[in-house]
């Protein structure tokens, strides 16, 4: 029996009919380099082999009465493996396009919140013989670093299936407690927060000074203040629905033009998807009326905390620079920004925000959030930012899932009120994998962001070829 700390919590609190707040991943699968037939029984032969090294995948919620506090996982005495895993095709093609589809009606529906908060699709009818899997995970139980670690639980590194050596304990369910023990638990919780909320207050004063500070040096750009972002139509309340877009870049090219310029992985992947939103926006005659903010989350997971699950993670706020032509200066105006949310960032704390959600009242928490997208409040004031830009490191060699090759991986991130679109991607081999989540009421083409990506790496490839040519030149000279 385990608590929820208050951010995993936050991620139950702000679910909406219209907004599940699960995270997916789509991944692509090549089954010919299977040494046997790569079918739905070998896959489940797999995880129930595995779900020792995935301990979200047998937990469920037991919720505190009267939201007294955040809710506590428990083994499920209840657990049925055949509950979460499904088994279904795309309709005839089965291009990329079909998948896309189908993926957005299957990431469009929430998770049953009375069993663990997970289920993995199996997909077949795939052109070219390929199938897929669609893994989704309660972001309660998960953040980016940890589902990246879920994931691995069930890959191999060549395609004969690993036998794992069993746990050193067998798996025992838990008794479901009672009401009278969920309220006591909860009260002894309780007693304990008006301490821990003193120290928070404290370190949040200090570090406010300093960031004032720090933002009020002559040389000093700080990053964009909530709410300080344009109106978009994206930017909005949700329907039920969702798209799906794709796109698959090149990591190499990637990588030569952050040496070019001396920036970061991240900071070009942040340009790449500015680029696109200003494709996007400029196809639409839409012009807002400042640069694009993106929410960029960043992991604060430890070393000592590897391994564990749920989340560790903080957030940044970073100009797109969308109101810059030149995709060089817009990369490097991202740069200097990111640089500077990570300064805040050291200065605010990593675990801040997770002590200040610690002391949230669910029962109070939860009905303003559905009261918020009912009201659609979302509508009435400025987006507290555009869009959502996670950037999830990956493996640079081949996996396997039960034998079938692993050919692309992309990653979906929830979108919510006010903020319908999620622009996730996840690094494997020489490739970035993007997955693109969004509302079609909001987004009518998520298609067209997909090949803006396309676009503005080719604008920055270009610009990185010819500073090279330039260089080159002068040192000829």
């Amino acid at each position: 029996m385990q608590r929820l700390t208050g951010l995993d919590a936050t991620f139950l609190y702000m679910e909406t009919p219209t907004s599940p707040m699960h995270v997916a991943s789509l991944m692509v699968l090549d089954p010919s380099t299977s040494p046997d037939e790569f079918n739905f029984d070998k896959i489940r032969r797999l995880y129930q082999n595995r779900l020792h090294l995935a301990p979200p995948f047998r937990r469920r919620l037991v919720e505190v009465p009267f939201g007294l506090h955040h809710p506590i996982w428990i083994e499920d005495p209840d657990f049925d493996l055949d509950w979460h895993l499904r088994h279904i095709a795309v309709p005839k093609p089965g291009t990329m396009k079909e998948l896309q589809e189908l993926v957005g009606h299957l990431v469009a529906m929430p998770l049953d919140r009375s069993r663990p908060l997970w289920e993995m699709w199996l997909i077949d009818g795939l052109e070219g013989g390929y199938v897929a899997t669609l893994s989704k995970v309660h972001h309660a139980a998960i953040d980016g670093a940890s589902g990246e670690e879920l994931i691995v639980a069930i890959l191999d590194l060549s395609p004969e299936v690993e036998e794992k050596p069993p746990p050193a304990e067998p798996w025992e369910p838990d008794r479901v407690p009672t009401d009278t023990e969920l309220v006591g638990y909860a009260m002894a919780s309780i007693a304990q927060q008006p301490l821990r909320a003193v120290k928070t207050v404290r370190r949040t004063v200090e570090a406010a000074l300093r960031i004032r500070s720090e933002n009020r040096q002559p040389d000093v750009t700080p990053p964009p203040a909530p709410f300080s972002a344009p109106h978009t139509s994206f930017n909005a309340s949700l329907t039920s629905h969702r798209s799906l877009g794709t796109a698959t870049l090149s990591l190499s090219d990637v990588k030569l033009i952050k040496n070019t310029f001396g920036v970061k992985v991240n900071d070009v992947v942040l340009a790449l998807c500015a680029g696109a939103l200003r494709h996007y926006l400029d196809n639409r005659d839409e012009h807002p009326d400042g640069p694009l903010v993106a929410m960029v989350p960043i992991s604060v997971r430890t070393d000592d905390q590897k391994g564990t699950m749920g989340n560790q993670v903080s957030s940044a706020l970073t100009t797109l620079a969308t109101d810059l032509d030149d995709p060089v200066e817009r990369l490097m105006t991202i740069h200097g920004c990111m640089n500077q949310a990570k300064v805040q960032q050291d200065a605010i704390g990593a675990d801040t925000l997770q002590n200040w959600v610690e002391f949230a009242a669910p029962a109070v928490f939860g009905r303003a959030v559905r009261l918020y997208s009912r009201m659609k409040m979302a509508d009435r004031h400025r987006p507290l930012f555009n869009v959502t830009i996670s950037n999830v490191p990956g493996p640079p060699f081949p996996l396997y899932v039960a034998g079938a090759r692993l050919v692309a991986t992309y990653p979906i991130g929830p979108i919510f009120d006010g903020g319908g679109l999620n622009i996730t991607v996840m690094s494997y081999m020489d490739s970035l994998d993007f997955g693109i989540n969004a509302c079609p009421e909001l987004v009518s083409d998520v298609d067209e962001i997909a090949e803006g990506l396309h676009l503005a790496l080719e604008e920055l490839k270009k610009a990185a070829d010819a500073a090279e040519a330039r260089k080159q030149r002068s040192s000829r000279q």
